[in-house]
């Protein structure tokens, strides 16, 4: 498998997968069907969350009007899976990838649920709030991706495995949302996106507003660090549970997927790794590693995998 592995890797364009890459770098170990599976439905939730991110980069507010605008959208793109008429080449070969490889539509409507929260909401009132959304925004799609990996194949068909693979996928879908939304603080805040809930902010004096400063260059206060220091440790809890779900399904898959899973974990845990409470400014610069990292990374679990 070696040789395989080195191949894989050497394919795999780092240089240019820009956005989100964690997901497809892990899933390039699997068989090219379901690779492509992954593609395909990933493409299709960019679609929707670049739809809503993309509106409220511009900074205006969104009108009444524009939310129920924007929210028939996104249900109509939902409401068109679960039809075989649609003329739409893309979604001809969504509807067909679902069905072949068994995707649980109710995945897709729990994405849907979080992105029409955003349309119609700016940021949370407190963290229960998000850990709810999160349950679309990020455990919907790791779960589609746990359950590619979960899959068994029998005469060229696909089937379901027989546990719950959104409680398998939830530790490291959660431990991964709250590391990208620290690795991706700046960012989000110079695109009008806040993903840190009030309820915390207003225990550590601090308002959505200094958040932009900070993101804008001012000093990083210590009560800024305290809000850190809040998720980091809510991540840290999660990725505990990773590891067990990790070490769960260390019987129950095939080296190609359980490395996957192990990719991505590692890949997210390095971000993780990187996070100075004490000492860091919390920049786009300062967390995200470069393509040359991730490469070595992938290598280094990929090398070290039993």
């Amino acid at each position: 498998m070696l040789r395989e592995i080195d191949r894989i890797i050497s394919s795999i364009d780092f240089e240019n997968i820009q956005k989100h890459p964690n997901i497809l770098v892990a899933a390039s170990f699997w068989d090219k069907k379901r690779y492509h599976a992954a593609k395909v439905c990933y493409k299709f939730m960019r679609m929707i969350d670049d739809l809503i991110d993309d509106r409220k980069a511009l900074g205006d507010e969104i009108s009444c009007l524009e939310q129920e605008e924007l929210s028939e959208k996104v249900k109509s793109w939902i409401d068109c899976l679960e039809t075989t008429t649609e003329n739409d080449p893309f979604y001809q070969e969504l509807i067909h990838t679902i069905a072949t490889f068994n995707i649980p539509l109710q995945l897709f409507h729990n994405f849907a649920k979080a992105m029409l929260y955003d349309i119609n909401h700016n940021g949370f009132s407190t963290l229960e709030d998000f850990m709810d959304y999160s349950e679309g925004a990020s455990v919907a799609p790791a779960s589609i991706f746990v359950h590619l990996c979960c899959l068994s194949e029998e005469n060229s068909e696909y089937r379901s495995p027989d546990y719950d693979i959104v409680k398998v996928a939830r530790p490291c879908a959660i431990f991964s949302y709250l590391v990208h939304i620290i690795r991706d603080f700046q960012e989000d805040q110079l695109n009008n996106l806040n993903y840190f809930a009030n309820d915390i902010l207003m225990r550590n004096n601090l308002l959505p507003t200094d958040l932009k400063e900070i993101a804008n260059g001012a000093p990083v206060t210590e009560s800024f660090r305290l809000v850190i220091r809040e998720y980091h440790e809510q991540a840290r809890s999660y990725r505990d549970q990773t590891l067990q779900e990790l070490q769960n399904l260390s019987t129950k898959l095939s080296d190609r997927y359980l490395l996957s899973l192990h990719i991505i974990f590692s890949l997210y845990d390095m971000v993780f790794d990187r996070i100075d409470i004490k000492k860091g400014q919390f920049t786009s610069k300062e967390l995200n590693p470069t393509a040359q990292e991730i490469r070595k990374k992938v290598l280094e679990v990929a090398s070290n995998f039993p």
